[in-house]
């Protein structure tokens, strides 16, 4: 059976190029944009590793294993030759430097080589807040519990989604709440970049497992490559 996926790829492409439509954003550097399209894979045709581009997969799967671990510190990353959230974390680094101070920090070069050496700076400008791995891993929600007799209090629950949904394939593959979310609303303001894709849906039919995930946005010629491969 032949992999299609390529052509499909190059053809969201050609779509993007012929028919987007110009669109602002928050970079300043403009987009062609069009909502909703979709490509479809089967894995029986083999692994999803588009050959447009070159493809770093070491470095997709540091990241995906930097999710499952529920880090959200870049140090893992750069530690194992991973760049991918540097200027991220540097961005957020300059942020929080007043403008008259700028004349004594770090390059990106060497903020990346003080997260490397430095423990204490790599724990206080590694940190990119409640990212994708903190929602899959550790996702935190509040409620208000009354007891009898006492005043109300808050109270703070969290839950594994991973470890959840291998149990739930496990032992309920036919259940349609098969989801993973990091589009955790009430963290969004604390995260240094909300989630692109922020979501997925396993499904399992006659022993077959399917997987869908959304995004909200994408580079489609630089980053889908990467989700395509991690997600697969």
């Amino acid at each position: 059976m032949r992999n299609r996926l390529d052509e499909d790829y190059r053809g969201i492409l050609g779509e993007l190029v012929c028919n987007g439509r110009e669109k602002e954003d928050r970079t300043g550097t403009g987009t062609l944009s069009k909502f909703g399209m979709q490509i479809k894979h089967d894995m029986s045709e083999g692994f999803p590793l588009l050959t447009t581009k070159r493809m770093p997969i070491k470095t997709i799967m540091t990241e995906l294993k930097w999710f499952l671990k529920g880090d959200t510190n870049i140090k893992y990353l750069v530690d194992n030759n991973c760049n991918i959230w540097n200027g991220d974390a540097y961005k957020k680094y300059c942020k929080a430097h007043p403008s008259e101070y700028q004349d004594d920090m770090f390059t990106q070069e060497e903020f990346v080589e003080h997260i490397k050496t430095d423990e204490t700076f790599a724990k206080n400008w590694g940190e990119l807040g409640p990212v994708y791995g903190k929602q899959w891993r550790s996702w935190t929600e509040y409620y208000v519990k009354k007891f009898n007799g006492g005043n109300p209090v808050i109270v703070e629950r969290t839950s594994d989604q991973i470890e959840n949904l291998i149990n739930n394939l496990k032992s309920n593959p036919d259940s349609r709440r098969l989801m993973v979310n990091a589009w955790n609303v009430g963290e969004l303001e604390d995260m240094t970049l909300p989630p692109c894709h922020y979501g997925f849906q396993c499904y399992v039919n006659n022993g077959k497992l399917s997987l869908m995930w959304n995004q909200r946005s994408v580079d489609t010629f630089l980053g889908l490559p990467f989700n395509i491969a991690s997600y697969g």
